[in-house]
């Protein structure tokens, strides 16, 4: 059994993160392992390990996500499992309490796998899931960062997991970054570029500029390396970054591989990431 998340690449010195966002997420891997403890699936370890940071302010997710240029919170998110290639994601939607929910709810009740603005709300709202108004969105600490103009100002959460059945799963959900323009839709709910799981390779999710990963197709080249080339975890990770650092972009990730293996590479000042991993050691880091 293992588990390892993410709050986010890019965090900066700065930004002041500390005991309080180290809480965080210990609160997220927490609520994931106890599920695999349990002897439960990778699939619902991954989607409550990102309910709880898409509900904590402190993460670009969820309530806490960035505005866009309208002074509006759009969130996009995914959820994939490894065992049969099954994938569900919500774009540029902006009522959804919990967008990785209304993710998992696309893959488990429609022929489809991306759902984006109005039509993702909809179904959500008939699947029971709950909506908010747009002022539950807006928080202080997100509208200051758009009225400063602050750039580069994103994150992203995630999660992936490996159960005891050997069933990888992988789970992302974010708000993009401060200030981009209104219907702007990143690699998080993208298969194969943010988010990724085969049982053959690897599980992944990915946070960073989004575009660069989109046109690096990170997640699925990271299962390809491995598939096609033999690559060990830690160096299709690896490679995939450096990848993304040419194209001029930056971010990292967290994958678990079909062994147990654990990788959070970043090539940002910090990434705020945790794990347990196949020995039950547990690990929270921010540098």
């Amino acid at each position: 059994m293992v588990i390892a998340i993410h709050g986010g690449a890019g965090v900066l010195r700065s930004d002041k993160p500390g005991a309080h966002h180290r809480a965080a997420l210990a609160r997220a891997l927490d609520a994931g392992y106890e599920i695999l403890r349990a002897g439960g699936a990778s699939l619902d370890a991954v989607a409550a390990a990102v309910v709880v940071l898409e509900d904590d302010p402190l993460f670009n997710a969820g309530r806490g996500s960035c505005l866009n240029s309208d002074g509006a919170a759009e969130m996009d998110a995914a959820i994939m499992e490894g065992s049969a290639l099954r994938a569900g994601a919500v774009a540029a939607v902006r009522r959804i309490r919990n967008p990785i929910l209304a993710a998992r709810a696309v893959m488990e009740k429609t022929r489809h796998v991306l759902l984006a603005a109005e039509g993702a709300e909809r179904f959500a709202r008939a699947q029971g899931l709950k909506l908010e108004s747009p002022a539950y969105f807006r928080t202080a600490r997100q509208a200051a960062a758009l009225r400063k103009g602050r750039k580069r100002h994103h994150g992203t959460v995630g999660a992936v997991a490996l159960d005891r059945a050997g069933n990888l799963a992988a789970a992302t959900s974010t708000g993009g970054y401060t200030g981009k323009m209104p219907g702007r839709i990143g690699d998080s709910p993208l298969i194969g570029a943010g988010t990724y799981a085969d049982d053959r390779a690897c599980a992944i999710s990915a946070t960073g500029l989004g575009e660069a990963f989109i046109r690096a197709a990170v997640a699925h080249d990271i299962c390809a390396r491995m598939r096609y080339r033999g690559s060990s975890l830690a160096a299709a990770t690896t490679a995939a970054l450096r990848n993304v650092a040419q194209l001029g972009g930056d971010g990292g990730l967290v994958a678990v591989d079909r062994r147990g293996n654990v990788a959070m590479p970043f090539n940002t000042e910090g990434m705020l990431r945790a794990c347990i991993d196949a020995r039950g050691r547990r690990s929270i880091a921010i540098w």
